[in-house]
């Protein structure tokens, strides 16, 4: 079995190095312009949106679920697949852009058309370069987010289930919070000595009507909550009256589980493609599940192919918005990639906003701005090839 898949990386390798040697010098230039520039644009759009909003994410966990921050970490690292997904097209884009206009400033695409090398010519090697990246994150999303994203959520359902105090902690408080404002339960552990909890007290609110006091001399973490043992409970009303006063061997509570509903839900990001149609298929025959969630699916079924394809639009555009005018002495490409990021992501946020309250179809609202920058796209390409 290790013979057969040596042979066949070497086989491969071998045909790879053959295809290479058979690019022509310009494709190996300008894919070689794009990689450097790929690499580059990947690492900072990958760090700008894991920055704005996985950290944001993370203190959120902490605050709110009191999740550690060694799990919190790990559950946001597994998010980053995700964040791939998003940032492929945007470095795509701005390779292309800052690739072609370099060529363009350097009157290199002048010194092709002198010699016969027309502009479909030199965009050959970028839209192969798009095409390559539209699979690389198709594969990606298909593959690795789904993965990953289910693992999240099994390691944040589990570190809620096991809310835990550290070994050795003394005078540790918990509190779970309702809505993100609002004290729902409130926990103290006086001790933490090999994995028991000693002297516990619970200050449950959660009821409008009444407020239970539970004091515990011991208890544990299990996957049910945390397992309070011969203790008393106190339930007193609004005016502080006692209303009743109960003794209990061994109680449960499942902290964090309800508080976590948004945390823990299932999402569209742990299926692939078909898994999720299927999903949606099912769920769409409960009669429980509304009809604005089942939308959502469906915007994000489609989704999952738009997103990777829009790598091609934002190329296809790319490319003539970067070649300058012969009098224009300053590089442009930086902008112009802005902007089309801007207008690309104020577009597909209003598309997917029209799909999920049911404005336009599904399918429409994740291919609108596949469409749109697409049409443009390739009217600004073909007067810029063609009408020059």
């Amino acid at each position: 079995m290790k013979e057969k898949i040596l042979q066949f990386y070497k086989d491969t390798r071998a045909k790879i190095e053959q295809k290479w040697a058979e690019t022509k010098l310009i494709d190996k230039y300008i894919l070689s312009q794009m990689l450097e520039i790929f690499v580059l644009g990947l690492v900072i759009f990958t760090s700008i949106i894991f920055a704005s909003e996985t950290f944001t994410q993370l203190f959120k966990q902490i605050s709110d679920y009191g999740i550690s921050f060694n799990v919190a970490f790990v559950v946001v690292i597994l998010n980053l697949p995700q964040v791939f997904v998003t940032s492929i097209p945007i470095s795509t884009l701005f390779a292309t852009v800052m690739t072609i206009n370099k060529l363009s400033l350097n009157s290199e695409i002048t010194v092709f058309k002198a010699c016969g090398i027309s502009i479909p010519r030199i965009a050959k090697p970028v839209m192969f370069f798009a095409l390559v990246a539209t699979i690389a994150s198709l594969a990606i999303n298909e593959l690795v987010v789904p993965v990953a994203s289910a693992q999240s959520k099994q390691l944040g359902l589990y570190s809620l289930q096991q809310k835990h105090v550290p070994n050795g902690k003394t005078n540790y408080t918990l509190k779970e919070l309702k809505d993100g404002k609002i004290v729902k339960r409130l926990f103290y552990v006086q001790e933490c000595k090999d994995n028991i909890l000693h002297n516990v007290t619970l200050v449950d609110m959660s009821k409008s009507d009444t407020v239970q006091i539970v004091q515990t001399r011991s208890g544990k973490t299990s996957k049910q909550g945390w397992i309070f043992e011969n203790g008393i409970i106190y339930t007193l009303s609004k005016e502080n009256k006692t209303l009743n006063t109960a003794v209990f061997g061994d109680s449960v509570v499942n902290f964090g589980l309800d508080s976590a509903a948004n945390f823990v839900k299932t999402r569209a990001s742990q299926f692939n493609f078909f898994k999720l149609a299927r999903y949606i298929k099912e769920q769409s025959k409960n009669p429980k599940v509304p009809e604005k969630e089942i939308l959502e699916y469906k915007v994000a079924l489609f989704d999952k192919i738009a997103l990777p394809l829009t790598t091609i639009a934002l190329a296809l555009v790319g490319i003539p918005l970067a070649i300058t005018p012969p009098r224009v002495r300053y590089n442009r490409g930086f902008l112009f990639s802005v902007l089309i990021i801007f207008a690309c992501f104020v577009i597909r946020a209003f598309s997917l906003n029209l799909g999920e309250t049911k404005a336009i179809p599904p399918f429409f609202a994740a291919a609108l701005p596949v469409i749109i920058i697409g049409v443009v796209g390739y009217i600004l390409y073909r007067k810029k090839a063609y009408h020059i």
